[in-house]
């Protein structure tokens, strides 16, 4: 699969985050030529940093909500192939913050299809929003593509209006042409060089490197997780197979086998035994806005319509979390033991252009 990438040029929006730093150390390995457009990362212990993407990809700082700089960045980048990740991404910041999260989730799509509407070059777009967008109605089962899209809080409900963006987009300006477009609709997404506020794993990190008791909000919940390589691999299979065939553009579910759709509290337990040095979790109760208590998503759509199979069950994805952290946390290269981890994932697949 990765070698298709090889020579391609790439733009990715969000490049500074946690799965776009993840997605450029992959392209370049890859062999790909890519041009990355976001806001400069936030904090001084950042992943972007840390793997020296800065160094592996053009990078630009800007904002999705400045069309004139994004466009300028694109339009000098020629990209064959664009992954659209730029988002305010956490749902407790959307209630502290609304409006910077419309207009960045739901702005800043329309400003990256505009581009990709004046574009040329682009033969493959996929934007990459939530497992969140549905209007959930706690269902034990998995939601699928045709369900409706009515999220409820301000990010998952911006994510709701970015699908929609898309597919308005898609009716009006993409239909039958050259440029395929699609949306990938992950879960919950865990992986070394999360340094996110509000998020588990992440929360999990820092109590435990303080020697404190894990605090979890909700313990019940239930999430869909995985490690960030699984939806990555998901997200270039989708953006090939539609470049290769238009017809397969659409909207995909990214999510983990319905075994690992597990609740916060067991993720914990799962982080606590791959941390060791007596990590505990407690329960503290919330005070906080509404999340959902049951999330799960159906996957088959992805499955077979383009033979896609998760690879890290949950418990080998908190594993592998925790390796990363503390190879990080003892001097390890990150760069290195990233590649390490890359060429570990995809170590079965025959003529991936890493191994």
């Amino acid at each position: 699969m990765l070698d298709f990438y090889r020579g391609k040029r790439v733009f990715i929006t969000g490049h500074t985050g946690f799965k776009g730093s993840w997605l450029c150390v992959l392209l370049t390995l890859a062999g790909a030529e890519v041009t990355g457009f976001a806001l400069p990362p936030p904090g001084e212990e950042n992943l972007f940093s840390l793997s020296g993407v800065g160094e592996r990809v053009r990078s630009v700082f800007g904002d999705v909500r400045d069309l004139a700089a994004l466009k300028a960045a694109f339009d000098g980048a020629r990209p064959e192939i664009v992954f659209h990740l730029a988002a305010q991404p956490i749902v407790r910041e959307s209630y502290r913050d609304p409006v910077g999260t419309y207009s960045t989730n739901v702005m800043g799509t329309v400003h990256i299809l505009e581009c990709l509407r004046q574009s040329a070059s682009v033969r493959s777009f996929l934007n990459v929003t939530t497992d969140k967008v549905y209007q959930n109605e706690q269902w034990p089962w998995g939601y699928r593509e045709s369900d409706r899209l009515n999220g409820f809080d301000p990010y998952s409900n911006s994510k709701s209006c970015s699908e929609l963006v898309t597919a308005g987009y898609r009716s009006s300006f993409f239909s039958g042409g050259p440029t395929a477009v699609s949306t990938a609709r992950a879960g919950n997404v865990i992986g070394g060089g999360d340094f996110a506020a509000d998020r588990i794993v992440p929360d999990c990190v820092r109590a435990a490197r303080a020697g404190r008791p894990i605090q979890v909000r909700n313990p019940a919940s239930v999430r869909p997780y995985q490690h960030v390589l699984d939806p990555l691999a998901a997200y270039l299979l989708i953006a090939r197979r539609q470049y290769e065939d238009g017809a397969l553009a659409g909207s995909y579910n990214v999510g983990p086998e319905s075994g690992d759709c597990v609740t916060t509290g067991a993720l914990a337990d799962l982080f606590c035994r791959a941390w060791g040095e007596g990590a505990r979790w407690e329960h503290t109760g919330d005070s906080g806005p509404h999340e959902a208590a049951v999330l799960r998503l159906d996957c088959s759509k992805l499955q077979s319509v383009l033979g896609w199979r998760p690879r890290w069950r949950v418990d080998r994805a908190v594993e592998e979390t925790v390796a990363w952290t503390k190879a990080w946390l003892s001097g390890r290269s990150v760069p290195a033991f990233m590649e390490e981890q890359i060429r570990e994932f995809f170590s079965e697949e025959k003529g991936c252009g890493l191994i």
